[in-house]
Formats: C-alpha cells, structure tokens, sequence
C-alpha cells in the first residue's frame, strides 16, 4: 500500500471511528488499574481488510492515548500510517494473532489479578466458580511455556497457535490476551476477566475450601452471557461519556 493510500484509509470516517474507539478501550483500561507502565497492547483489525489493524502507539501512557495516537500496521508489524511508532513485541504478537488466529480485536494486558492466576500450578481461572467467571467457561486456552519477550515473529506465531480459536488466552508466566470481535464486546470481557480473577485470587487467600458449581450450570451462563451483549454495550458508551 503506498503511503498517500494509507493516510487516506487512515483517516477515513470509519477508520476514525475505530481509532477513538481504540483510544478509549486504552483508557478505560487505565482508569480500571489494567495498565503496566507503557507496556502492552491493544488492536483493531480494520473491517473487511484484516490485512491491517489499528494499535497503540510505543512510549504513551494509556491514559494519554487519543485518537490521533493510533498508528495503522499491516499483519508483517510495518507501520503504514501515524506519527508514533510501535513496539517490536506489539507487532510480532498482535500481528500473529490477527493472520493466523484470524481474530478481530487483541487485547493484551499484565492486568495483576489475571497474571497472578498464570504463575500458578493451574495457569488460569477455575470458570465454575463466580458467575464473572462463567462466562468465559469453554472460551480460555492457556499456554503453559514461557519463552521469554516476544521479539521476533516465530515467538508470535507460537502464541497465535496456542490459542487453538479460544477468545481468551492465559499465557504462563506472562498475561493475558482476550480477543472478540469488536472492540466493546472484547473490552467487557477483559473488565470482567479481571474481576473474576480477583475475586478466585480473594477467595483462594482465604485458605478456605471453594465451592465451585456444576460444569452445566457454567456453561449455561456462558451462552447467557454471549447470547446478549447488550450490557456490553452499554458499559463501554458509559464509559465514553464518564471518560470522554
């Protein structure tokens, strides 16, 4: 794509859009302690060409990204479009998980409850225990083998295959990545992922015996929840309007 084509989509209605939408899934994700310094990602696919998809640029805090910050790259980790750069893990992971896992929207946190559950023997969450926690049941994968920063495309491509087509990812030792197909859905998982964590984190500090639920009942909330994503909807325009 040549570099006027590029600005040109860039800056396209629908691609502004997207970018502001980004911009506020980041943060919100600050303003929710989901953050870590300058470090990790979030993506956007672009609709009907996912050759190419939206991400954070490197050195922002999340808290500071606007609309403007947003840089275009394409599924090799080239920038196209946007006056930042990116970081080299950010573009050998999110571009992996976009061509090979096909997935629309990659969000990928150090989010403390959900990396404390991935130093564990069990790497992630029990989905029969709180209801926030049900509604992932049947959509984790987990990878069990760290194999230190992400800095080249095999590395990427590991990643993107250990998700077997599981929108959510817990990697051991590491974080997390929660992927959907637009950007609220994919930001109300993440909110939610992080909250059932917490809670499984408190409940397991206890030294109490946990009372899961029947696997039947799990996987009845889980289609529940994705069967009306409503409230998903409505949280993330909450959120525009509370975080601007």
């Amino acid at each position: 794509m040549t570099t006027s084509a590029a600005e040109a989509l860039f800056n396209s209605p629908a691609v502004a859009t997207l970018r502001a939408d980004l911009a506020l899934a980041l943060r919100a994700a600050a303003h929710h302690g989901l953050g870590e310094g300058v470090c990790n990602h979030f993506s956007i696919a672009l609709p009907g060409n996912d050759s190419l998809f939206l991400l954070n640029p490197r050195g922002l805090l999340w808290s500071e990204v606007q609309a403007d910050d947003i840089v275009l790259i394409d599924e090799h980790g080239n920038k196209q479009a946007g006056r930042h750069e990116v970081e080299p893990t950010a573009m050998f992971i999110h571009a992996a998980i976009h061509r090979l896992a096909r997935k629309a929207c990659v969000l990928h946190t150090h989010m403390p409850h959900a990396t404390a559950l991935t130093l564990t023997e069990g790497r992630t969450i029990d989905t029969t225990l709180s209801q926030n926690a049900m509604r992932f049941h049947g959509r984790i994968a987990v990878d069990e083998h760290y194999n230190g920063l992400a800095l080249d495309a095999a590395e990427g491509e590991r990643i993107a295959g250990a998700m077997h087509g599981a929108d959510v990812i817990f990697l051991g030792n590491h974080g997390v990545v929660v992927c959907g197909e637009r950007i609220d859905h994919a930001y109300d998982d993440l909110y939610y992922l992080e909250r059932a964590c917490a809670a499984q984190v408190l409940a397991e500090s206890t030294g109490r015996r946990l009372r899961p639920v029947d696997e039947s009942i799990a996987r009845r909330v889980a289609a529940q929840t994705l069967g009306e994503r409503l409230q998903s909807e409505l949280f993330f325009e909450a959120l525009r309007r509370s975080l601007g």
